[in-house]
């Protein structure tokens, strides 16, 4: 297998995990209903070995959806002007598995962490964000991502149903860590939803590996994570203002 072949089968396992994980379904549901052993798709997702034409025309009827196209295809088109207009090539240094950290908004003093994929849309011919591994998996996002010349700053941006979430985060580090601020709404019992900002760290899971979900202070991760976040301001990636409720 030469390394365009080897491209190509990247490009196409990266878009049946995202269509896996958009679905909800399993490697084992896919394998079922494409009529492959599940072996084959493993190894194949996996790169140890490509996928066979036979297997993606399965695969594609299964999902209904076009997978074979060729890499050079997609490493030249370009996001839409929207969005920065960028190529792929320009952007591939953003593609990866993110450790994403917040504060919590139930719990005060604790610290939300979970999984964020940024990595080439296909179909969009684009960036976009996929949030994994949430507690509250119901209210998982998923969305575009933009990158301005002018500024330099990466917006995620969820758009559904009119209603919008803003990610709006500084140039990377130099170990690729990206610190900025995160404006959504907050479930506020009932019905009730209630704007709210905080800071946002999303840090390359090669370099941190803790546990996700809740942790409150005193847990095992809590101080390398609230480090991230105590970054945020001090070292200048954003700034929280408020104004005073008195009068001068």
């Amino acid at each position: 297998m030469d390394g365009g072949d080897r491209n190509t089968s990247a490009l196409v396992a990266d878009r049946i995990r995202e269509e896996l994980g958009r679905r909800r379904v399993t490697r084992q549901w896919l394998a079922d209903e494409a009529r492959i052993s599940l072996s084959t798709l493993e190894k194949a997702l996996a790169g140890q070995r490509p996928f066979s034409t036979a297997t993606l025309v399965r695969i594609e009827e299964t999902l209904g959806m076009a997978l074979r196209e060729t890499a050079a295809d997609k490493r030249g088109s370009a996001a839409p002007d929207t969005l920065g207009a960028y190529t792929r090539a320009a952007v591939h240094w953003l593609e990866n598995d993110y450790c994403t950290v917040r504060p919590s908004f139930e719990t005060p003093g604790a610290i939300y962490a979970y999984r964020t994929r940024i990595a080439w849309d296909d179909a969009k011919g684009q960036l976009s964000f996929f949030e994994h591994d949430r507690a509250d998996a119901p209210y998982a996002q998923r969305g575009d991502v933009a990158l301005p010349h002018q500024s330099g700053h990466i917006y995620l941006s969820t758009r559904e149903a009119g209603q919008f979430r803003l990610a709006i985060l500084a140039r990377p580090t130099i170990d690729g860590r990206l610190f900025g601020l995160l404006t959504t709404l907050q479930a506020a019992g009932g019905s009730r939803l209630v704007p709210v900002s905080c800071p946002l760290a999303l840090v390359p899971l090669s370099a941190c590996a803790p546990a996700l979900g809740l942790v409150r202070p005193g847990e095992d991760d809590f101080a390398m994570l609230a480090a991230h976040l105590e970054r945020i301001e001090t070292e200048g990636f954003a700034r929280l203002i408020t104004a005073s409720a008195r009068a001068p």
